[in-house]
């Protein structure tokens, strides 16, 4: 009966005894019958679904390493899906998760569909919705606000003097976490007296090449900017090329902004002018949250993690 319990993740047993019971399962090979114990009438599932926009974003790659990580170190498992900033395709992942009996779910955004709401009450597990902070969320929600660092960069970028501003992004969506950051950024340019001179917003995915030609057609159409903030590191790294490649002077001629901390970001000739994103803290957090729920012990439904302005050398 204890081995039982100890495989199920249940209480009522000492560490010591966990730790001994393990070590002969892993004597014996044995493998538990996870599926079996996700049915079962009385086995707790242990199994956790995340859906996210994209699997290839650097910097949902890193949250999602760190979710892993951490369910991993809690006792649980993590199945992982994608609905490319779609609500349509974040219901149909749900509804086929659903079906596995999860302990609980993690979703990477505030905006979901009517299906999905009525989903997740059927399914009466945890819910955490992180990186995008909702302030009044289904149950539990871990990040940050994008209005808040858009705004901070235009606030950055207005005290340095840039008046002509422009703003390259790229989404099939246009209700995603970026244009929330060019609303803040809009609003912390109009304070300062300067204007967004020139926005647009790619049909595209965001990444290097979508920043190089972005930020060609950008400059074309409105040739006299001094300043543009980018959807994210990537997109701002392939404007600094194009920007090289018809030797337009960074930051003298245009200032460069972006917007996640990529890795890459730090090792440019000329370091960029961004916004860090605390991913490995955010999936951490997402993990405990969600567990403690489940474990009955007090968490607080909102948990604010905060971002950090780099001022880097391209502004």
């Amino acid at each position: 009966m204890t081995v039982s319990r100890v495989l199920r993740d249940a209480t009522g047993f000492s560490e010591k005894t966990r730790q001994r019971v393990m070590r002969e399962v892993e004597r014996l090979g044995y493998v538990p019958n996870r599926l079996a114990a996700a049915f079962g009438s009385s086995g707790a599932s242990t199994l956790v679904g995340v859906c996210v926009p994209r699997l290839t974003s650097h910097l949902f790659g890193e949250v999602l390493e760190s979710i892993d990580r951490s369910f991993a170190r809690l006792g649980y498992q993590t199945m992982i899906g994608s609905h490319d900033q779609s609500p349509g395709e974040e219901e149909k992942w749900l509804r086929s998760f659903l079906s596995w009996r999860p302990a609980g779910v993690l979703l990477s955004s505030k905006h979901h569909s009517s299906g999905t709401l009525e989903l997740l009450r059927d399914a009466g597990v945890p819910v955490v919705e992180f990186w995008d902070l909702n302030t009044s969320p289904l149950d539990l929600s871990v990040g940050f606000n994008h209005f808040d660092c858009g705004h901070e960069m235009g606030q950055f970028i207005a005290r340095k003097g840039r008046k002509a501003i422009g703003y390259l992004g790229a989404f099939r969506d246009r209700k995603t976490m970026g244009m929330e950051r060019l609303q803040g950024f809009r609003k912390a340019a109009e304070e300062a007296g300067s204007s967004i001179r020139a926005t647009e917003i790619l049909n595209d995915l965001p990444g290097f090449y979508a920043g190089y030609y972005g930020t060609e057609t950008l400059l074309n159409r409105e040739p006299g900017l001094d300043a543009i903030y980018y959807h994210d590191d990537t997109m701002a790294i392939g404007g600094m090329a194009y920007c090289r490649d018809q030797s337009i002077s960074v930051p003298g001629d245009i200032a460069i902004a972006g917007w996640g901390g990529h890795e890459a970001a730090s090792i440019m000739p000329q370091r960029l002018t961004t916004t860090s994103v605390p991913t490995q803290q955010i999936g951490k957090l997402s993990a405990e949250v969600l567990v403690g729920r489940l474990r009955q012990q007090p968490v607080s439904d909102i948990t604010v993690v905060p971002t950090r302005l780099v001022p880097g050398a391209t502004v």
